[in-house]
This record gives structure tokens, sequence and C-alpha cells, in this order.
């Protein structure tokens, strides 16, 4: 009995042994796997200039790396932190996308039903693409529309406003022919959420995901996030210097990118995604759905970069390839100030989350394929000189861009009209209204609350420049028949025709207490004409034996006949401002009418 108690003594030793030699190997694997990582973050962060870092890293169910590096303020020289808030940009579609497919699960919303059984006002100017656009096609970018970003970037509008105007927009490519990426478009899908819930899509996102995940600190407004105790200040790069910008809100498109939050609470997004749609013991979204978000839908590249990548390919609000043999599904967000990564390698059970305080830097990536090098076993790469490589030729290929961009610049000419006569509002059904202001001996513009300087380029040509936004556009004025300035067109979307603004009669030629005062009958010759108001802002002109037509504002106190080509009326003031006669211009002539 003794021996037999020793052998299994020595058994169960033997076995406690082998179970523990796993735990110390999976230890040290990732002891080892983190050596000199926060020397190399340190580094390249110096190295690319960005002021603060934060990342957190799962693995198998757990959070083996959350920490922040650097500064959020640097300035007051305030350091990150796992609970520093970020602007995560485009990760918010994967949310998106989410929120969608727990409306699936619930029987409410078909992915492949056309989308106008949801929303019956939904329409873009391609026809086909109206009709046959169906959920699914809002989310993994084959609208046909190229970005047209400008057309919402801090734009005033609602979500409704922009969602009426998509009719507007032209296309660039046939409806799911090619992937274009799209914000309006998941707008488009967080609109459809509200609607369908008959709430927001802010509101829905939070009871449905954030709450449940315990987000307790993530929000879908910069505004909220400045009312934290901690949050990162947004900067850029501008002439080899960090400086610090305004914040910028994009909550009108939230759904494609208004989310901020923080590497504690990414981490439990990403924990998820990984657990088959599962937070703990509760089912967020089905399996099958989770798995139908995350399936390719669209190729987005028949090339890939390097030897490590696969071809890439979209799903619903994920980018999904492979990195060196393993399924990768990631997605990036940018925002004035700020750049966020989202990865994972969902057969690892592995993910990590990257956010920064900087606009446009690429070391989100650096730092996440270092990590995937570190947790796979695998001889790191060195990512910083590959990337510094890239970034450097093109670099010098927008320098050579940029001396050979003015080559058809005409020198020493000079605008047709004085520069008081650009001054005004120039409307378009989509893009909204570009004022023309001039202060001073220069023209200023402003679109959607921004104001830009405007310098002359050639002709009626002006270039339009911003102090912190990377924008070197032209603005090209037009006249009409009478000479005066009647248009103006800027490239704001590079995938189809200059985009053009109409000019806008002044304010008061819409105003009742301005148009009153035109009302009346006309002696012209033989007949009499009636000039009517009807409602507040309409004038009419009723000519016997013909219909009435309605008077269209131009300028001054001239109209144009709606639907009649060179037909017009101007109404004569004398000093004291009483209308006296209106000269009626048409192809055969111009006749007076004397005010009875």
């Amino acid at each position: 009995m003794k021996k037999r108690i020793i052998k299994v003594s020595c058994l169960l030793i033997v076995f406690a042994f082998l179970f523990y030699l796993p735990l110390v190997a999976k230890k040290d694997t990732q002891e080892i796997s983190f050596k000199g990582f926060d020397k190399f973050v340190a580094e390249t962060m110096e190295e690319w200039k960005v002021p603060g870092l934060a990342i957190a890293v799962v693995k198998d169910g757990k959070v083996i790396q959350s920490k922040g590096y650097g500064f959020r303020d640097v300035e007051k020289k305030l350091t990150v932190t796992p609970k520093t808030l970020f602007a995560i940009g485009s990760c918010t579609k994967a949310f998106t996308a989410t929120t969608m497919g727990i409306l699936v699960d619930e029987g409410k919303l078909d992915w492949d039903k056309p989308l106008r059984e949801y929303l019956p006002a939904f329409k873009l100017e391609d026809s086909f693409a109206s009709e046959r656009m169906a959920p699914r096609d809002l989310v993994c970018h084959r609208s046909g529309l190229p970005r047209h970003d400008w057309m919402w970037y801090n734009s005033s509008a609602s979500r409704r406003e922009l969602f009426e105007r998509l009719q507007y927009l032209e296309p660039s490519k046939d409806f799911r022919d090619v992937f274009q990426y799209q914000n309006l478009m998941f707008m488009t899908a967080g609109y459809l959420v509200g609607q369908i819930a008959d709430t927001t899509w802010e509101e829905f996102t939070k009871k449905h995901l954030l709450d449940p995940l315990g987000m307790k600190d993530s929000n879908f407004s910069v505004e909220d996030s400045k009312k934290a105790e901690d949050f990162a200040l947004p900067y850029l790069e501008k002439d080899e210097k960090i400086i610090e910008i305004p914040f910028r809100n994009i909550d009108t498109v939230g759904p494609a990118g208004s989310i901020n939050s923080n590497v504690t609470d990414m981490a439990q997004w990403i924990l998820l995604n990984l657990n088959q749609g599962k937070q703990g013991e509760e089912q967020i979204i089905s399996e099958n759905t989770l798995k139908e978000i995350h399936s390719p839908q669209m190729i987005v590249s028949k090339s890939f970069k390097y030897d490590e990548s696969f071809y890439s390919t979209y799903g619903m609000g994920w980018s999904i390839t492979a990195y060196r043999g393993h399924l990768t599904l990631s997605h990036g967000g940018g925002i004035d100030g700020f750049t966020a990564l989202v990865s994972m390698m969902p057969r690892d059970n592995t993910g990590m989350v990257i956010l920064t305080n900087m606009s446009g830097t690429p070391l989100p990536s650096i730092i996440c394929y270092d990590v995937y090098d570190r947790l796979l076993g695998l001889d790191l790469i060195d990512w910083k000189k590959r990337v510094r490589e890239q970034v450097d030729k093109a670099k010098k290929e927008a320098e050579k861009a940029e001396k050979e961009k003015d080559k058809d610049r005409k020198p020493n000419t000079k605008t047709s009209h004085p520069l008081e006569d650009y001054a005004g509002d120039y409307e378009h059904p989509g893009y909204g209204v570009v004022s023309i202001k001039k202060e001073g001996d220069q023209l200023k513009g402003e679109y959607n609350s921004i104001s830009y300087e405007m310098t002359h380029y050639h002709y009626d040509v002006f270039k339009m420049t911003h102090e912190f936004m990377e924008v070197d556009t032209k603005l090209s004025f037009s006249t009409d028949d009478k000479g005066n300035i009647e248009s103006l067109a800027v490239q704001f979307e590079p995938n189809v025709d200059k985009i053009v603004f109409t000019r806008m009669p002044g304010k008061e030629m819409t105003e009742k207490s301005f148009l009153e005062k035109f009302v009346g009958e006309y002696v012209l010759g033989e007949v009499t004409v009636t000039v009517l108001l009807k409602g507040e802002k309409i004038l009419f002109l009723s000519v016997p034996g013909q219909p009435e037509y309605e008077l269209i504002p131009y300028q001054g106190t001239e109209f144009n006949l709606k639907n009649l080509a060179g037909f017009s009326i101007e109404f004569i003031t004398d000093e004291s401002g009483v209308v006296q006669e209106a000269k009626i211009t048409q192809p055969n002539g111009v006749f007076t009418a004397k005010k009875k």
C-alpha cells in the first residue's frame, strides 16, 4: 500500500509538473514577446513625432497588455493612460454594421431587401441604384458614389438633411461595380438603424453595445470627450513642428466615425468580436450574423504590397486580409488630430487597438505589425524602416508634383470683374452653400463654417487654402450672357466633374417686405400686366390671355421668368425707392411698362 501511495503521489507530481509547464511556458512567452516593446514604442513615437499613444492587446479571452505612452496634453505634460479618450474615427463603422446585425437577429431588417422598403425617401442620382440598394450595400462601399467628403465635413446640416441631399451627388462608377470608400452610406446605415428602432443610432448603439460591454467611458461626440477627466488633445505636424488643432465635430455623420473611446473600453469590443458575439454568457449578436459581418463582400485590391500580406477584401465595417498566413480583420480611423487602428486575428484569438492623437500617422500600423510578429513568435520585421522608405518616396513624389502643378498658370492676368462682383452666396443642391466675401483687397471663402484664404491664380480662377487643413484647390468663376458672375466651380470630389455652385440672389429678394413694393398693374402699350405676390415670397407676372409666369430672383430688382430663357423683368425705382416702371426683356427687345 505504501509503495502504491508513493507511486500515485509521484504520478500526481509528474502530472502537476506537466500541467504547470505550459503555464510557465505561456507566461514566459508573453514576457519574451514584449521584451523591449516599451523602448520600441517610445523610439517610434519620437521618430514619427506622435505626442501620445495607447494600446491594448487581447489574447485567448484576456487583456494581456493595456498601456499609455507619451502625452495627451503636450503643453501641460499630461500623460496618456489606458483610460484616455481618443477619437477612433472610422473604427466606428464596425459598430454600425453590428447594430444592423442586431436588427437582423430581431427580424426587423433583412440584409438584402431593397432599402426603400425601410426608407421610402432614399434616392440617389442613379435610379437603378436607388431601386436596388440594400442594407448590405450601405456598409461595404459599393454604392457607385466616390467619397464626396466635402459635402458633409463640418456641415451644420442634420443627418436627415444630408440623407435627402444624396440624390444630388454624382456617381463615378456603376452600382456594385467596384469598391469605393464612402462615409455617407455608413451615415445612411446609422440613420436606417434609428428609423427602424424608432430612436437614434447613438441611443441604439449605447443600449445594445456600449452598455452591455461595459464601455462606460465611450461617447459619440468630441463635445462629450472635452467634458471628461482624461481625454487627448488633437495634434498635427506642420513645418516639422507639432501643433495643437481644434477638435472636429462630426456628429452628423456619426455612424461613419464619431465614436470616442479608450483602449480599456475598446478591448471589450475586440473580445466580443473574437468570442462569436458573446459577452460572458450573454449573446449580444448571433454567431451566424457576426460571421456574415466578418465575411468578404467586396474585393478591395487585386494586388498586395508586401509578401507577408494577402489580397484585401472588405466585409461589413471590416477590412479582411491575411498577415503572414493568419486571417486578419482590421479597420483604421482618422479624423482631425487622431489616428486609430483596431485589428484582430480570429483564428489566433488575438487582437489589439492602438489609439493616437496625431493626424495621418502610420504609427498604429507599424506598432500593430510588430505586436503580431511578437505574439506569433515570428522573426521581427523592421516595419519602421519599410514604412519610412515608403513615406519618404511618397514625399519626394509629392514635392515633384508640387513643382509642376502650376505649369499651366498664366502669369500677369487680371480678373474680368472688380473683386466685389464675386462676393455673394453660391449654392449646390447637394453640397450646400459657398460664401465669398471681399475683405480688404482680397477675397475669402467660407464653406460649412470653415474659412479659406483665396489668392488670385489667373483670370477668374482663385486658389483656396487653409492654415491647418491640406487644402489646395482651385475655384473658378463663370459669367452669364449678361456678363454677370453666375456661378463658381470647384473640384471638391476628384473622381467626378467639378461641383458647380449657382449664385444665389440677395436674401432681401425673398423677403415679403421687399417684394410687396413690386406688386401692382403695369401698362405696356395697350396691354395691362399685373405683378402678384403669392404666399410670402414668390412673385408672379400675369399677362392677359397667357398663363401666369413665376418670377425667379436674379439680382438687385431684376427677376427672370421661370422656364423662359431670355425673358426677364427689372423694376425701376426713384430715389425714394418707389417703383416707377418695369423693363421687360424679351429675345426681340426691351419694353417699358409704366406702373399705374
